[in-house]
């Protein structure tokens, strides 16, 4: 090779390949110094210069001048050491001159075989340290082959593999078509970065949003949390940090033009905006879009537990198919909700009342007005009532004496001949305020 056609060829691969031409050089270095030692002893202590200029080659074996040889590829005695030095001393490392013609064509072919490999784990590298930071980034490539269900996308640069677990169901693809993800991880494979893309992760919606919404991007409307059935529906919750900026409205878009560039990038995927309330109720209430709420009642916060009443013929739309929307906002919210039609509530509320009044039905003296007035006063307990004098009971509305005692020792002999495994009952003088205040 004449002189600085070397360094042409390695300036020439730094540009086109981003492998430093330096890198290279000492990898060649090192490719013909392992050559040498293959001729001269594997333990020689050889080096090898390449001229960044000139590219000229030079090699030496350096070894230590001694009285006494007892490794000959490391040691010389004085007068072997007097050929490349007039005054040799013992303990001094003298180096001796190898005519690189003699072992450069031998080393040629190890030279460039370990210049592939380091400049294809270089590449890899340098791919890697370029990939690895773009982790939740946006990408487009061409669909270039198919390894069973999962997909090999082309990013230019890089091959990047679509699992099948992150692929919007609906979706299709042939080879060639364009596509578009988020990089999910990269990781360090023996044949390269391995970079993982996603179209079915919350991240990759929140990304399109970024793109879409200009006011999201900004940080004036922030997207709170995300929920999704790939390719089928998802929730999105906004809030807005600037009082004049819908949150809302900012992500439909006039006609809304945003939200259907989004949903068509994702095959038809329903989503529902829901807007951000700091109010437990208002939130869950908001949750359940499309569907409108028309009451929303906490059963149980420590265990998230809440009722929601719908119209009646807003409980399928809010229910969704096969649950799906409801399921979507429970997620979202973090609460188990039950959800129940105006119709369904009425019904559960006569079913109720019904109950009771079997349950006040086996005392003599209650006809049905007189059930009504004690199950809207909350007193169905038939042990509490054996605990009330004839006075409380003459409290309540329409009840005269006879009666009252009628009710209070047919609840008595109940009590009696039923005893209550529960706790004991509540004597008389814990009986509500207001029923003290009435007998007063």
């Amino acid at each position: 090779m004449a002189k600085g056609e070397l360094i042409v060829a390695l300036e020439q691969i730094e540009r086109e390949k981003g492998v430093k031409k330096e890198d290279v050089l000492i990898m060649v270095e090192g490719a013909i110094a392992s050559a040498l030692r293959k001729h001269v002893g594997r333990s020689a202590n050889v080096i090898c210069k390449i001229d960044r200029d000139s590219a000229n080659i030079q090699a030496w074996i350096r070894k230590l001048v001694v009285e006494t040889i007892e490794e000959p590829e490391l040691q010389c005695t004085v007068e072997e050491a007097k050929a490349v030095k007039k005054t040799p001393k013992i303990g001094e490392e003298v180096d001796f001159v190898v005519d690189a013609k003699e072992f450069a064509r031998i080393a040629a072919q190890t030279a460039k075989q370990v210049l592939i490999q380091k400049i294809r784990e270089i590449e890899r590298e340098n791919l890697y340290e370029e990939y690895k930071p773009k982790e939740g980034e946006m990408v487009s490539g061409s669909v270039h082959r198919f390894m069973e269900r999962n997909l090999i996308v082309d990013l230019g640069k890089a091959e990047a593999i679509l699992p099948v677990r992150e692929q919007i169901r609906r979706e299709r693809y042939s080879v060639g078509d364009r596509i578009r993800a988020m990089i999910l991880k990269v990781d360090k494979a023996q044949r390269g970065p391995q970079v993982v893309l996603s179209r079915s992760t919350p991240m990759f919606m929140r990304r399109m949003f970024e793109m879409e919404v200009p006011e999201v991007n900004e940080g004036v409307v922030e997207i709170v949390e995300i929920v999704r059935d790939p390719g089928f529906r998802a929730k999105v919750v906004v809030r807005s940090h600037n009082p004049k900026v819908d949150a809302v409205g900012a992500c439909v878009g006039i006609r809304g033009s945003r939200i259907r560039s989004i949903m068509n990038e994702l095959s038809g995927e329903r989503i529902d905006l829901i807007a951000w309330s700091p109010e437990t109720t208002v939130f869950i209430g908001n949750s359940i879009a499309p569907g409108k709420a028309n009451s929303v009642r906490v059963i149980d916060a420590e265990q998230k537990q809440a009722e929601i009443i719908v119209a009646n013929d807003q409980l399928a739309l809010t229910i969704g198919r096969d649950g799906q929307n409801i399921r979507l906002a429970c997620r979202l919210t973090g609460w188990s909700l039950n959800v129940k039609s105006e119709q369904q509530k009425a019904e559960a509320q006569e079913a109720a009342e019904a109950a009771k009044r079997q349950t006040l039905s086996v005392l003599e003296g209650i006809g049905e007005k007189t059930a009504e007035v004690l199950i809207k006063s909350g007193l169905t307990d038939i042990y509490r009532i054996a605990t009330f004098t004839p006075d409380q009971l003459m409290a309540f509305q329409g009840i005269g004496e006879k009666t009252a005692e009628k009710i209070i020792e047919s609840a008595k002999a109940y009590a009696a001949e039923h005893p209550k495994q529960e706790a004991p009952a509540k004597p008389a003088e814990d009986a509500p305020q207001a029923e003290q205040k009435a007998e007063a």
